[in-house]
């Protein structure tokens, strides 16, 4: 069924940032479960990053004046797309979400609601399930509830998946993005950098369903390498020389182990490695969300 067309958000409470690629197959879903949701008062800034598809017609097609547009024929990266979705931002809390993923129906009322009622979180998470290209559930990422669970072990990374951020604007505006972060750890490059004077949280029900179908070496190897020129850099600001060799290590380890997975055949394994146990009730709720989403 065709949802309503919308007259434009005043005064938006939330501003929904969907950078976007060359994402024609999967924008349309992403669009529509941000339109589908049980709270009204967000934008949704879709800004494009030179893509060569249908991805920003898709969007205009929907004449829904919630959704502002950003072109300029240009390819410049995620994080400079990203600080501009940050600039032009109207909301006083910003959310995430890739033009590739799905939003429960409830996803921002849940994190209004617990932002608001928490002033000293600047950025909240969530759990989410990870579904192929046909729909199926393929298992649930973690979601540690405080700060300090979430960063326990600042060095490995943080249990704070990108797309179901929902954060104080201000934090956002103070922090940023790094520009020359453009190849898969932009947003752990932000939370390491962020974390000793930020106030992080989760909720622990599934509030999005992330799309993971086809495993890249390339794209694991860009990320692990990008992940740990960020941290080393970090570390070397911060003179925790400590940590420079367990970065090291660590992602060395890893990698070699998505490698081996990867080439081995074992991909499939690796996606319900890295995403974690399902419980048969986040199955079914995954599975009625998608259905939703396509009736």
């Amino acid at each position: 069924m065709p949802l309503p067309l919308q007259s434009p958000v005043q005064s938006p409470l939330v501003s929904v940032l969907m950078p976007v690629r060359n994402g024609q197959a999967t924008l349309d879903l992403a669009l529509r479960s941000i339109r589908g949701q049980t709270y009204a008062n967000w934008e949704l800034l879709l800004i494009d990053d030179g893509s060569s598809d249908r991805s920003v017609a898709i969007a205009r097609a929907l004449g829904d004046a919630r959704i502002r547009v950003f072109e300029d024929g240009q390819w410049l990266g995620l994080a400079p797309r990203l600080n501009e979705g940050i600039d032009a931002a109207q909301g006083r809390y910003i959310a995430r979400l890739d033009a590739d993923d799905v939003a429960y129906p409830e996803r921002l009322a849940a994190q209004v609601d617990f932002l608001e009622k928490h002033p000293s979180v600047d950025l909240l998470g969530s759990s989410a399930v990870v579904f192929d290209d046909a729909g199926r559930a393929l298992g649930r990422f973690p979601a540690p509830i405080t700060h300090s669970e979430i960063c326990r072990r600042p060095w490995s990374g943080f249990h704070l998946p990108h797309p179901t951020w929902m954060g104080r604007t201000e934090w956002f505006r103070r922090h940023r993005y790094r520009s020359e972060m453009n190849r898969g750890a932009e947003d752990q490059d932000l939370l390491l950098r962020s974390h000793r004077t930020s106030g992080f949280a989760n909720l622990p029900d599934p509030l999005i369903g992330y799309r993971q179908d086809q495993l890249s070496w390339r794209k694991f190897a860009s990320g692990r390498f990008q992940w740990a020129r960020a941290a080393l850099h970090e570390a070397r600001l911060r003179r925790a020389y400590g940590a420079i060799a367990s970065v090291i290590s660590m992602q060395t380890a890893k990698g070699l182990y998505e490698t081996a997975a990867i080439t081995s055949g074992l991909g499939r394994r690796l996606l319900r490695h890295r995403a974690g146990p399902i419980s048969a009730a986040d199955v079914h709720r995954w599975n009625s969300v998608w259905r939703a989403l396509h009736s």
